[in-house]
């Protein structure tokens, strides 16, 4: 938008030095015509100034309207013709400021006016010339059809002229366009990455409020039937906010690759999520082996995403059971996350995701890889293999990066 604002500025500023050296060009003419029209005319001296004028101040209507300019400048040229007597040796029934004033008409004609008026410009102007000056006894004129054949070679120029113009304008346009397609796709491209994150950040604690509030009567001896019962109300409440905040949330997202902008959680941050998840219920345990601080960016953001959506999958669909998380960092980032057999009903009353989609297509887009399948004693296990050098490759990221809590 930026650049389309300032060519606007730069061709208001060209209109406005093209005007005034229109009415420069005008000036000149009139100080040119005036003290000169007796040598080729015969005319009264308060007649001069009018006459003059009408040789000289079309012009200044080239640019805001051409084809009243060109009126005004052939009408005037036809009247002096016929009524104006021209001294003896000069073959010209108009001054030569006045063909140079209706020659710049009919070109400006050429360029800016409908076709139609062009064409009644183009064969008028050459009768004009054609008629007055054989009478005059032009020797161009006598030569042939001179001054039409000028006329007419004038007006291709323009036309010509008038082309290019168009073509420039319809290039500015779609340039136009084009820059503000990328501004609106920058907007969608925008509220789709919040929308991403704060449903990977928002959707996970909200689902360990519904873990803490579902395994409460499993970790808690001694509940009477109404905390039982208060207990299974939070967790309804909070799984009924989280679908809404997933359907809402869903509007903001959009087609396209989705890029990452800082500041985001990195490798760092993992050990802080593992605890967080502890805290609110989840019989979690981990083991992390090597230095995340080494860790890239945007391999640490992928890492982060992937261990979040797990703890929340897992937590979902087999609240109470234990889960084991296994990080080592070698040639390689390994990352293993397994549940075991759900201790209570899973949840059953969500709104479909796209989580293990998702996870597989941020460990694609750093160049790893990642499998999710059930276990032979009928838990989920999650494995990862993330590379510790920015990957080279390029992986059209699916729409969907969310979680499929």
């Amino acid at each position: 938008m930026a650049g389309t604002l300032m060519k606007r500025a730069v061709s208001a500023r060209a209109r406005q030095w093209f005007d005034a050296f229109t009415v420069l060009v005008a000036i000149v003419f009139i100080a040119v015509a005036w003290p000169t029209l007796h040598l080729t005319h015969q005319v009264p001296a308060a007649a001069q100034p009018f006459i003059a004028g009408f040789a000289a101040f079309p012009i200044v209507l080239m640019r805001v309207n051409p084809a009243l300019g060109w009126a005004v400048s052939a009408g005037s040229a036809l009247l002096i013709s016929l009524a104006v007597p021209h001294q003896p040796g000069n073959s010209l029934p108009f001054q030569v400021v006045h063909i140079l004033s209706l020659f710049t008409l009919v070109f400006a004609v050429a360029v800016r006016s409908p076709i139609q008026i062009v064409g009644v410009a183009w064969i008028s102007t050459s009768l004009l010339f054609a008629t007055t000056m054989a009478q005059a006894g032009d020797s161009f004129a006598q030569a042939g059809f001179g001054w039409p054949i000028a006329i007419t070679g004038l007006v291709i120029l323009g036309l010509l002229v008038r082309w290019v113009s168009v073509s420039r304008q319809q290039l500015l346009k779609q340039e136009e366009e084009t820059e503000l397609e990328r501004a609106r796709r920058a907007i969608l491209e925008e509220k789709a990455r919040i929308a991403r994150d704060l449903h990977d950040v928002v959707a996970h604690h909200m689902s360990m409020v519904v873990v803490q509030a579902q395994t409460a009567p499993y970790r808690i001896d001694g509940l009477s039937a109404e905390a039982r019962e208060e207990f299974e109300s939070i967790g309804t409440g909070a799984r009924s906010a989280l679908n809404e905040i997933r359907g809402l949330l869903g509007v903001l997202r959009s087609d396209g690759q989705l890029p990452e902008h800082a500041p985001q959680p990195t490798a760092t941050d993992v050990l802080g999520l593992l605890e967080g998840a502890r805290r609110a219920g989840v019989p979690l345990t981990w083991t992390i082996d090597g230095n995340l601080d080494v860790v890239p960016d945007t391999t640490g953001l992928a890492l982060y995403r992937i261990v979040q959506e797990s703890l929340a999958n897992a937590s979902r669909h087999a609240p109470g059971a234990p889960v084991w998380v296994r990080l080592a960092s070698a040639a390689t980032l390994n990352l293993s996350i397994a549940n075991d057999r759900s201790l209570a009903p899973a949840h059953t009353d969500h709104v479909g995701g796209s989580g293990i989609a998702g996870m597989r297509s941020r460990a694609a887009a750093v160049g790893g890889n990642l499998t999710a399948a059930p276990r032979p004693d009928g838990g989920f296990e999650v494995r990862a293999e993330l590379p510790l050098t920015p990957g080279l490759v390029t992986v059209a990221v699916p729409t969907a990066l969310g979680s499929g809590i």
